[in-house]
């Protein structure tokens, strides 16, 4: 098995958006502006962020600790920015609750009224 085949990354692909190219090469704030775009993460800033840590994983020991130190303070830097917009983004939705299903025993017992001694 060779190395890239060892990795769960290396096997992903995806037909999700693409960053530009050499977005991750930039500075972290210049990294962090081009993933919050609407066009880059159409989901909001949690799959901005997620497609960092991608990122991050993708590099593997490749990556220089320069560029993974980088690259950490941008998705740092996307995390504020989804703190500070927690209020303004649309809440989750609420599930309904599941109805609860009697077990055998339970419906016997109720079936039965009289109790013999």
């Amino acid at each position: 098995m060779s190395k890239s085949n060892k990795r769960w990354v290396g096997r992903v692909k995806t037909v999700s958006t693409y960053p530009p190219e050499h977005t991750f090469d930039q500075p972290a704030e210049k990294v962090a502006e081009i993933m919050a775009d609407r066009k880059v993460s159409p989901k909001g800033l949690g799959s901005a962020i997620r497609m960092v840590q991608y990122f991050i994983n993708r590099g593997g020991k490749s990556l220089s600790a320069k560029r993974r130190r980088e690259l950490e303070k941008a998705k740092r830097l996307l995390q504020e920015r989804r703190e500070k917009q927690g209020d303004k983004q649309k809440p989750a939705k609420k599930r309904s609750p599941r109805k609860r299903r009697t077990t055998t025993k339970s419906r016997r017992r109720k079936s039965t009224t009289t109790r013999r001694k």
